[in-house]
């Protein structure tokens, strides 16, 4: 043991003048130094080696570091979370591990091993899950529970400076991560959207068998990576079965970039909403070599399934009469629960609808309670799920959509009670509508092929021919004009755009969506409203006055037909930064006599001309910025039949200005911001940019 008190000689040679003295302290600072160094050396040495291996078959009197929920359980288990909402437990062994080789910087084999075991309140849900970690420190500050894992927030997630890896065993659904399910193992790097992942599971001669991680039954992990090979293998089996030879998981990957020289190892796992525990049972890790087998024999047993921890029990005793009594008052909340899930928004002014108003239960067993899988889409304008309704069998499309409390939404209900009285071979039948406390519910008729917009962007599977494309458009202006001019009342649909247009299983086009449609008597005029639809298809004069008007319809028209004969969105990002529109796009080909070039690729060489540039002038005029200049969609159905020809476009002194989106002067002269059904709302004219690129929903 170095001697402290040796460090005072340097004052006291120091005192003296003499040579001599001076000398003797240099021998005496020099010893001192290379005694100094040799120790440290030695203190690193036995870290390192502690570290290089541990086994742990339970944790009775074991030093890991635990922070947030993390606690050590009696019986000697390791229990990350506490039955507590919305919590994060972490740990870690306390001692740094050598990661890497020091000679040529790569990262070292190594091989982990540990039993988990997931218990939640519901036998169904669970609390998310368990990850193990690779990290640079054992606390994992800038981390949030939930679907964050108690791994990162919302500002780190997906920073290369993480420098963590982990091992998830996930058993909630988030989008967000891009997670295959509810119920799998995914390997993680500095980020929660898993480079790879599978479904719980191992296999066996057999095949493939299936693991439900929150079974709360104890299960085994393996982690191993290779150094030489630079692979990571991920096995997950029951604890009675032992390794199977095939891993789960396999990603070629060198941890070398990712990994520091020391890093820490350990757990960490969150709960959200629902009360769960997770729990490890027994844990063991080596570098440079095959992590020992734990035994399984010794490791401390779980509660019963059904049971709550043995100290709480102890503690609590309730006896057999208040547990009759908690049993009955959960059914009760439960029956009332059930009830106010089922709630709707019912006024008197609404019985007058009959047929037309839903009942949300019907709505939500026939879209099995609006389930990720039964979606159809989503974006800003609300989420759409296909179900088929209970009694009648008849498939539809619900369309989920949040509305305020405001005056007005007893209007706005009667117009879509009278848009349900629509009936034409070219629109989408709007079947009826339901209120549920924030939620307007409107149910159509399902379209088995979906939206028009799948076929003519991002490369689609299936390429329609021209005459399929021309059928389309016909069978759209045909909707249109029975909107505007031979229904009983005008309907101004404010939304005309691809992906509003559905397919049905002959493929013949359906105007759909009338959320956002606005009914006025013949021959009156239109109210002033807030400027609502998706930019690019919006007339310049709409977005001034406010006023949807059928002229509006028309521009919007004009915008739809470009994208059907060119396979593009009316506005799309060129470059860094730049936009293109693609009505002066197409304007700029009929300028120089090359109109047909516009048309979309796709089509090959088998289309025909006449009818491709009957489309694409017909859009050009509908396109005019002067509502006054455009045709009517009686007009427009009359020169897509070919009963009528279009007047020739270089007689009308058509110019670039004159087929202006608004997209400069004219929203500027906006008052003020209005929301749009695009995915976003446009607050200011810095977001209008951005907005447009979105290409709506």
């Amino acid at each position: 043991m170095l001697n402290v008190h040796a460090l005072g000689a340097r004052r006291n040679i120091e005192t003296s003048k003499k040579p001599w003295a001076e000398e003797a302290y240099c021998k005496t600072e020099k010893t001192m130094s290379l005694k100094v160094v040799t120790v440290m050396f030695l203190l690193a040495t036995v870290v390192a080696s502690e570290a290089t291996s541990f086994t742990y078959n339970g944790f009775q009197s074991s030093r890991l570091y635990l922070d947030g929920s993390a606690e050590f359980t009696p019986n000697g288990m390791l229990k990350l979370t506490n039955h507590t909402k919305q919590q994060q437990g972490h740990a870690f062994f306390p001692n740094p591990i050598v990661f890497k080789n020091t000679s040529n910087g790569t990262a070292s084999t190594f091989s982990t091993s540990f039993v988990f075991a997931i218990r939640s309140e519901f036998p169904i849900l669970s609390g998310h899950g368990i990850v193990f970690v690779i990290a640079p420190t054992k606390g994992l500050a800038n981390s949030l529970p939930s679907q964050y894992l108690g791994l990162f927030d919302d500002t780190n997630n997906g920073n290369n400076s993480n420098r963590v890896l982990g091992v998830e065993l996930d058993t909630i659904l988030n989008t967000e991560f891009g997670d295959i399910n509810d119920n799998h193992v995914g390997i993680d790097v500095n980020e929660l959207k898993s480079v790879k992942s599978a479904a719980a599971g191992y296999y066996t001669n057999g095949g493939f068998n299936n693991l439900s991680l929150i079974s709360g039954y104890p299960m085994q992990l393996w982690v191993e990576y290779d150094g030489p090979k630079k692979q990571i293998d991920v096995t997950l089996a029951p604890i009675n079965i032992g390794k199977p030879e095939s891993p789960l998981l396999t990603l070629s990957k060198d941890l070398s970039p990712i990994l520091d020289g020391s890093m820490y190892v350990g757990f960490s796992s969150s709960t959200g909403s629902i009360l769960s525990s997770h729990y490890v049972l027994g844990w063991s890790f080596k570098v440079n070599g095959q992590a020992q087998q734990l035994a399984i024999s010794e490791l401390p047993e779980l509660p019963r399934l059904g049971s709550k921890d043995t100290s709480k029990v102890l503690i609590v005793g309730l006896p057999v009469i208040a547990l009759s009594l908690v049993f009955m008052v959960a059914l009760a909340v439960v029956h009332v629960m059930k009830r106010k899930k089922f709630t709707e928004l019912l006024e008197d002014w609404e019985q007058d609808y009959g047929p037309h108003r839903f009942k949300y239960k019907d709505l939500s067993l026939a879209t099995k309670g609006f389930r990720e899988k039964e979606l159809l889409g989503s974006g800003g304008f609300g989420r759409v799920y296909k179900g088929v309704m209970p009694i009648s069998k008849i498939e539809v499309a619900v369309k989920k959509v949040s509305h305020e409390s405001r005056q007005g939404m007893r209007e706005f209900v009667a117009e879509i009670v009278s848009i349900g009285r629509l009936r034409h071979r070219n629109l989408v039948p709007l079947l009826g509508y339901c209120r549920r406390k924030g939620e307007l519910l409107l149910v159509y008729d399902y379209m088995p092929n979906g939206s028009l917009d799948k076929y003519l962007y991002n490369k689609p599977r299936v390429t329609l021919n021209w005459s399929q494309r021309f059928r389309i458009t016909q069978g759209v202006a045909s909707g249109l004009l029975y909107l505007h001019e031979e229904w009983e009342q005008v309907v101004v649909h404010r939304d005309i755009k691809a992906s509003n247009v559905l397919l049905d299983a002959e493929l013949n086009g359906r105007l759909g969506d009338f959320g956002l449609s606005r009914l006025y008597d013949h021959g009156s005029d239109p109210h002033t409203t807030h400027v609502v639809g998706t930019l690019g298809y919006l007339a310049p004069e709409h977005t001034r006055t406010g006023k949807a008007t059928t002229s509006s319809d028309v521009f919007a028209f004009g915008a739809f037909m470009l994208e059907v004969v060119c396979g593009r969105r009316p506005i799309e990002q060129v470059g860094g930064s730049g936009t293109e529109v693609l009505v002066d796009w197409v304007y700029n080909c009929w300028k120089r006599g090359e109109i047909l070039e516009a048309r979309d690729p796709n089509l090959g060489s088998n289309y025909r001309p006449d009818e491709v540039e009957l489309v694409l002038k017909l859009a050009l005029l509908c396109s005019h910025s002067d509502p006054y200049s455009r045709p009517s969609m009686r007009q427009v159905v009359q020169y897509l039949e070919k009963d009528v020809p279009l007047p020739d476009l270089s007689l009308l002194s058509l110019s670039s200005t004159g087929l202006t989106f608004g997209l400069h002067e004219d929203f500027h002269d906006c008052p003020m911001s209005y929301p749009s059904s695009m995915d976003r709302p446009i607050s200011h004219t810095s977001s209008i940019a951005e907005s447009l690129l979105s290409g709506g929903r």
